[in-house]
């Protein structure tokens, strides 16, 4: 099983959650987090002054699934949320060990 971490724009959610829907994935668990990278955030006045803001707001999702669905799964991220433009974000694919459903005690696969 692999854990899929992807850091997109919050204005790309809902093309990434109706792109995941299709390939039958409905689990996932979403962060609202602040992250900077080459896009640098952007300055803007307040009170007067001008402030540098760099931590831009983006929304992190978490999908653990099974080894054979990964490239789908990386490849429907890819399509829902590229804009083309600096900032579109990153995915990150780790090993998950074990997987347990709390409410049945199912383990693997299975327990997704």
């Amino acid at each position: 099983m692999k854990k899929i971490e992807a850091i997109i724009r919050p204005g790309k959610l809902e093309d990434v959650k109706n792109a995941l829907s299709q390939l039958g994935i409905y689990g996932m668990t979403l962060s609202n987090v602040l992250g900077c990278g080459h896009q640098k955030g952007y300055t803007q006045i307040y009170r007067g002054q001008e402030v540098l803001t760099r931590l831009l707001p983006k929304v992190k999702l978490e999908i653990v699934t099974t080894d054979e669905q990964v490239d789908e799964v990386i490849s429907a991220l890819i399509q829902a949320a590229r804009t083309g433009e600096v900032g579109d974000g990153k995915i990150f694919v780790s090993s998950i060990e074990e997987a347990i459903r709390i409410r049945t005690g199912e383990r693997g696969p299975k327990g997704l």
